[in-house]
């Protein structure tokens, strides 16, 4: 498994070994061994997964930036099993280094990359094809009462959302309604 440090250090990319021969392809999605060591060498926390989830969308679906509070923060561990994303972490921690910055990466069928974003990080993804199916692990079982949203296009956070002519961005109530970065 080949591990990608990002921008923020506490972000990873994990590039899992894949086995490709006459008959298809073979890989391990998830090594608990292999995860944890990549972690502890870089100074992280191990966390442990108690859910998984797993979402399809149309094209141009955005979700997020979804985060979840203490005492139920969420670390989520991302891929996409079918289809393409384009997905975003926003460290949220106020007193971290890198508040506000954020870091943003495609998931795709082709690459079975996996995005390690630990608890304190807003999350969100757009979905670049249709019938994108995104699968994650997370650290803590959804809590609606400590869950929130910020706007996918806050000013002050600029992400660089791949947002072209032939994608309409579609959004539930709950992100349409979102809040400001500045307002969390």
């Amino acid at each position: 498994m080949n591990v990608i440090e990002t921008r923020i250090k506490d972000l990873l990319i994990f590039e899992p070994q894949v086995f490709v021969d006459d008959r298809g392809w073979f890989m391990e999605s998830f090594n608990q061994q292999s995860f944890e060591k990549a972690l502890l060498q870089r100074g992280l926390d191990v966390p442990v997964f108690v859910q998984d989830n797993h979402s399809v969308s149309k094209k141009g679906v955005l979700r997020g930036l979804h985060y979840q509070l203490p005492p139920h923060a969420q670390g989520k561990l991302v891929r996409v099993v079918q289809g393409r994303a384009w997905d975003v972490a926003v460290d949220i921690r106020k007193n971290s280094d890198t508040f506000g910055q954020w870091v943003g990466v495609e998931l795709s069928t082709d690459n079975h990359r996996q995005f390690w974003i630990p608890a304190g990080f807003a999350h969100g993804f757009i979905a670049l094809e249709d019938n994108t199916q995104f699968l994650y692990k997370t650290t803590d079982y959804y809590a609606k009462e400590c869950e929130g949203s910020i706007v996918w296009n806050d000013d002050t956070l600029s992400i660089a959302w791949p947002v072209h002519e032939d994608i309409s961005i579609l959004l539930t109530e709950k992100d349409k309604n979102a809040v400001n970065f500045s307002e969390i």
